[in-house]
């Protein structure tokens, strides 16, 4: 999955805007404001040499499942940059689209789970 394909999933679902707070290089994905995911759009550089080549996506994860992703996955690790505890860094070049997929629905789900009545009802009216 590369970048144009996550931005295109992730955009399609309801109530979700990307945004560019820092820099045109790291796109953040929001639900209703709350963030769900983050990813680069270019290799990471550090005055000026490449430091990672790969693309990956940091999504917030439920704890216990993320450790079993982290133990399970050499291509999933603590969130880059994020809470260890809720962030995954997801190697998207290793990882099977399903599984990526699956992934990112997880994210937006627990996202939206902890919206309050009123934003579950906006974006409940944004989905029809």
């Amino acid at each position: 999955m590369d970048f144009g394909e996550f931005r295109t999933y992730c955009l399609a679902k309801s109530g979700v805007t990307e945004d560019y707070p820092f820099d045109q290089t790291h796109a953040w994905l929001k639900v209703m404001g709350k963030l769900f995911a983050i990813s680069n759009l270019d290799p990471f550089t550090f005055k000026g040499e490449v430091v990672q080549s790969f693309y990956s996506i940091n999504l917030k994860c439920e704890p216990e499942r993320a450790i079993q992703l982290r133990e399970e996955y050499d291509f999933v690790t603590p969130g880059w940059h994020m809470n260890k505890k809720h962030w995954n860094t997801v190697i998207t070049e290793h990882a099977p689209e399903k599984l990526l997929l699956e992934l990112i629905d997880h994210s937006y789900d627990l996202v939206t789970s902890k919206l309050t009545k009123a934003q579950k009802l906006e974006l409940k009216n944004l989905s029809q």
